[in-house]
């Protein structure tokens, strides 16, 4: 399991490379549009950040200039780079042809039956965005149980993205998740629970420690 931030703010990034155990950078169109610097830069930044994955996600509407795309950014990010692609019929060829040479997720996938055909492009992480699915189909969570069943004794792995709160983010892993990725706030909030600051307010008070 990883868990990642998702995030294209380098202040962020430096943020949780300190704490040791967020293990990657998700990113997508919005997320650079917030950051200062263009997207090249940004990524250029964003790579120097994390020692794991750095998750890239396509803009371009065609074949074509998708792939030449998906080749600039593995030229900025190198090694760490995993390609976001839609789960569209467009999307799964663009995985199929460049999954051989850069590791490629499928995003805004809504169905199991999109997650079986991102295995068979070459795939290697399928990403559900949980609490969006919840909203629009009715139960997040059961799309990441009937996605963890198709893909059962495969090598892709499940991303839940969109996780609103920390019993949303226990409830996607339960449910066969991978991997979180989530913004800075969310990942502070399932780090903490005020019953274990209490208790650690209670040992101070009553306990002693080397000095």
């Amino acid at each position: 399991m990883a868990l990642y931030l998702d995030s294209a703010i380098a202040s962020e990034a430096e943020i949780v490379k300190h704490w040791g155990w967020v293990k990657g950078i998700t990113t997508n169109p919005t997320l650079l549009a917030q950051s200062d610097t263009p997207p090249e830069i940004t990524l250029k930044k964003l790579v120097t950040l994390t020692n794991g994955p750095l998750y890239y996600q396509l803009m371009a509407g065609d074949k074509t200039a998708m792939l030449a795309e998906g080749k600039k950014a593995f030229k900025i990010i190198g090694s760490q780079t995993i390609l976001k692609i839609p789960a569209t019929p467009l999307g799964f060829e663009v995985v199929a042809n460049l999954s051989s040479e850069i590791t490629c997720s499928v995003t805004a996938i809504y169905s199991a039956a999109q997650a079986a055909v991102a295995r068979e492009a070459g795939a290697k992480i399928a990403i559900a965005y949980v609490n969006r699915a919840t909203r629009l189909l009715g139960d997040g969570i059961a799309l990441v149980r009937e996605m963890a069943s198709v893909l059962k004794g495969s090598d892709v792995e499940i991303l839940a993205a969109s996780i609103k709160s920390p019993q949303e983010a226990a409830a996607s892993l339960q449910a066969g998740a991978h991997h979180l990725t989530l913004p800075l706030a969310m990942l502070q909030a399932i780090a903490t629970h005020e019953l274990s600051q209490k208790t650690v307010e209670d040992f101070a008070q009553g306990g002693i420690g080397l000095e």
